[in-house]
């Protein structure tokens, strides 16, 4: 598929990357490259990379696809970095979850004889860093690609038949449309999250132990939620702010008018909202999004 591939940024996702192409055999060099020293160690001891780089020029040196998969906050600076280093013809990609902040910065750095190709892995997990990627992180997820229409047809082919080589299955679509939807289905539930777990823990020390003891299982789902990386999600919340934000006004409104109900004790408007949510959780689980085992097939 690729003589060489270079992963920049070696935490959840390209870590699980490496290891996904590696157990396929689908790309005969894998570069990884990250600046965290500490990464780097990682790298080093659980054989993340097939050759030990220590700069960027090293790291994407005669690679046809180079991935960047690390926190948006320090995309631009990694693009500028790779900008002279970059051989004509070199397809570009990342894994951000939001795709609007990563073109705009491709097109201010305008990079001559790239082919960018944004993607974005419907995949993750609350664990982050090299030592939690795994192969099979990608079977059965989506990964959504937005390139411009001024995009090579070929090199689009190129980067979905990457993922769909170890598991994804692909989907293209604008970015305006993935920010959108990815605001409702992911970032708004992130938020969520970290509110139920502001809330419930701004209490007394002994309330709190209390909460934590006793927790069931739907605060112990949204603390999984609130787990993920801290970095990450603060450059997502700001990168897509517009959307969540408008999202986010939606989900009051609504909270609004149910608390009014709860406070009404009208129990047939509460019932035909508990019957519309489990329908859509079947629905979910009927497009193959997850499990109807118990305890979401978790161990």
């Amino acid at each position: 598929m690729f003589n060489q591939l270079s992963i920049i940024g070696c935490g959840l996702i390209g870590s699980s990357i490496f290891k996904a192409l590696k157990k396929k055999g689908l790309v005969k060099k894998l570069i990884t490259f990250d600046n965290d020293e500490s990464v780097t160690r990682i790298i080093k001891k659980e054989k993340l990379t097939d050759k030990i780089v220590s700069s960027l020029e090293e790291a994407v040196h005669d690679s046809q696809l180079v991935l960047i998969s690390t926190p948006f906050s320090s995309f631009e600076s990694i693009v500028g970095s790779l900008k002279k280093y970059l051989k004509p013809g070199t397809i570009l990609t990342d894994t951000n979850s939001v795709k609007k902040g990563p073109d705009e910065i491709i097109k201010k750095i305008n990079l001559k004889n790239i082919s960018w190709i944004p993607g974005h892995p419907i995949s993750g997990t609350e664990k982050s860093g090299p030592t939690s990627g795994t192969a099979e992180l990608f079977e059965n997820r989506w990964t959504i690609l937005s390139p411009s229409s001024e995009a090579d047809q070929s090199d689009i082919k190129k980067v979905s038949d990457l993922w769909e080589s170890i598991g994804s299955k692909v989907k293209i679509m604008s970015a305006t449309d993935h920010d959108k939807i990815l605001s409702l289905t992911s970032h708004l539930p992130h938020v969520i999250a970290y509110n139920i777990v502001k809330t419930t823990m701004d209490n007394n020390e002994k309330l709190k132990t209390d909460i934590i003891r006793y927790s069931a299982g739907g605060l112990r789902d949204f603390t999984r939620i609130a787990a993920s990386n801290p970095t990450m999600w603060k450059d997502i919340f700001i990168d897509n702010s517009d959307l969540i934000v408008d999202a986010i006004n939606n989900f009051s409104r609504n909270l609004e008018e149910f608390k009014k109900i709860i406070a009404e004790k009208d129990g047939k408007k509460l019932l035909s909202i508990f019957e519309k949510a489990k329908e859509s959780r079947e629905a979910v689980i009927k497009a193959g999004q997850d499990t109807d085992k118990p305890n979401f097939g978790r161990k």
